[in-house]
């Protein structure tokens, strides 16, 4: 695979300000408080390593805090991830223009949401946006449109019970070289009601489903795209879940 070298040297440097971090998740109309229900880091910095395990839930260089809420999600409703770059930073500090890429979440059937590590297989898709090929859009644009909220479908087919929410952005701004891209990622712990339980969905292991030379992670942004493949498993599709699954509202 060949990369032209021609970007910006902002690009390359990856500034600190730059960094993002899922905050809060709304459920129900209710937006619950920072950190609440969510495995917050300490620090908003990316995992650059796709075979770690810090590439499931965060950690590692970024030490989470526990949380000890489960949160209320109803099968066949739309929850909100809410970015930001910092714990109090506000709608119009999300991430950095410059970090472009795709925006994921995926799903986890767990026993215990507050101990699981998420660790290993059992993960699927359920919603996804990545480029815009006709105007140049990627999704993390759109998402810093949307003041930082990325919702999230939530399919009515599968069974009810806790799960790990894992919210994710891939900034590949730096991503030309091996190890170059950036992911952003926190697991929220919900416990799913409703759920009709008719589709078993396939699942990958993270870590393990991505790998760094996955076209959609190596890859050089500043050239002209005539198509992008978003990294990891196809998603659910309409008629798997019984909702229409989009990214943004």
């Amino acid at each position: 695979m060949k990369f032209q070298n021609s970007f910006p040297i902002a690009a390359l440097l990856g500034v600190v300000s730059s960094h993002t971090i899922f905050t809060q998740l709304t459920s129900g109309g209710t937006t619950n408080g920072i950190g609440v229900g969510i495995r917050e880091p300490t620090y908003d910095g990316p995992i650059q390593d796709v075979t770690s395990d810090n590439i499931v839930c965060n950690g590692g260089p970024n030490p989470t805090t526990a949380s000890s809420t489960v949160i209320d999600v109803a099968a066949g409703s739309s929850v909100s991830a809410r970015w930001r770059h910092t714990q109090t930073s506000g709608s119009d500090d999300v991430i950095d223009a410059s970090h472009k890429g795709p925006v994921m979440a995926y799903l986890k059937k767990v026993s215990d949401a507050t101990s699981d590590t998420g660790i290993g297989d059992g993960w699927f898709k359920i919603s996804e946006a990545g480029l815009d090929v006709a105007t140049g859009t990627w999704a993390t644009t759109d998402l810093i449109t949307a003041l930082g909220e990325q919702a999230i479908p939530i399919p009515s087919c599968i069974a009810s019970g806790q799960y790990l929410l894992r919210a994710e952005l891939i900034a590949l701004h730096a991503a030309s070289s091996s190890g170059g891209a950036q992911f952003y990622m926190e697991c929220a712990q919900i416990n799913i009601t409703g759920g009709s339980g008719s589709t078993t969905p396939a699942t990958v292991s993270f870590p393990g489903a991505y790998a760094a030379t996955d076209p959609g992670i190596l890859i050089n942004i500043y050239e002209t795209l005539t198509n992008y493949t978003i990294p990891g498993m196809a998603y659910l599709t309409r008629a798997e879940a019984g909702i229409l699954l989009t990214l943004m509202l």
